[in-house]
């Protein structure tokens, strides 16, 4: 009827807030079943009229959960990976300790015996040599262990090359130090830690200086032995690789590795080598004695 609702151009021509106002008094806040099934429009606030309501942005923070979630599960995996690395080491550095004593070696005698006719550093060569060949088989037999990739059997194999590697180097170490007379004094398990000491830190054994011999029994040892080995198995990475590639990797890299160490520590011993005749006389070294099924060869055969 004319007069009892306004034009609707008459609300619009009004400028800003009061067409709002104008609209909702003319509709009312009645929306359901009995309104006029328009919604309510809120009033604008004048400017300076007070502050206006903040936004709730639900979508900005519902993007942001997923990213601190995988942020979060990075971390998780970097310290799971950080403490199964350490694991690791520990677990080597454990079995290098125990089998250390277990290693047999090659007094002077027995090594003249077995290869006449050479002197010092002709030896000293054949065991090197030797020494080099074993560490490449083992190296060459993990990388073929590991022709096909198997995620959970990486660390053992890598801990089984080191502990192998080591073993062989232990036994050239102390046949080394045979050859120069730099025999340690002490029991079996004494020298046995003393070569360890020399594995870690790749140089002879002083035996002008105690604290060399005292150093092997201590927490020093056990932390550059740790050390020691967390370079070895970030070199050793590549020897696990897939499709007999690391075979020859091993092999090339563990024959290259023992030879260094094995002229490091010539070097230092050739600087204090005592001359065969002036040597006094030396009781034979003590064997580890051996473990059930263990083969009678590990006692030191004859080169060929």
């Amino acid at each position: 009827m004319t007069g009892s609702t306004p034009s609707r151009r008459r609300f619009f021509r009004r400028q800003g807030g009061d067409a709002v106002e104008a609209y909702a008094e003319a509709k009312g806040p009645a929306t359901g079943r009995g309104g006029s099934g328009v919604p309510t429009v809120p009033a604008v606030p004048e400017a300076g009229g007070g502050p206006v309501p903040a936004v709730v942005d639900t979508g900005g923070e519902a993007r942001r959960k997923p990213a601190g979630r995988r942020m979060e599960a990075v971390k998780n995996g970097v310290r799971k990976s950080s403490e199964g690395a350490r694991a690791v080491v520990l677990y080597i550095s454990d079995r290098i300790i125990e089998n250390a004593p277990r290693v047999p070696v090659r007094d002077l005698a027995t090594l003249r015996a077995q290869f006449p006719g050479l002197g010092p550093d002709q030896l000293a060569d054949k065991l090197i040599a030797g020494a080099a060949n074993g560490a490449s088989t083992v190296g060459a037999g993990i990388g073929a262990v590991a022709m096909l990739p198997v995620p959970p059997a990486l660390p053992a194999e890598l801990a089984a090359e080191i502990t192998g590697v080591a073993a062989i180097e232990l036994k050239l170490i102390a046949e080394l130090h045979e050859v120069y007379g730099q025999r340690p004094p002490g029991n079996l398990k004494e020298r046995s830690f003393a070569y360890l000491t020399a594995w870690t830190e790749e140089r002879g054994v002083d035996l002008t200086k105690p604290t060399t011999l005292n150093a092997a029994l201590g927490g020093q040892m056990k932390r550059e032995l740790r050390q020691q080995i967390t370079k070895r198995l970030l070199r050793n990475l590549p020897n696990v690789m897939p499709f007999m590639v690391g075979a020859a990797v091993g092999a090339v890299m563990n024959r290259r590795d023992t030879k260094k160490l094995a002229e490091k520590v010539r070097g230092d011993l050739r600087s204090r080598a005592v001359p065969w005749h002036a040597l006094p006389a030396q009781p034979p070294l003590d064997q580890p004695p051996l473990e059930p099924g263990s083969p009678k060869s590990l006692q030191g055969p004859a080169e060929p």
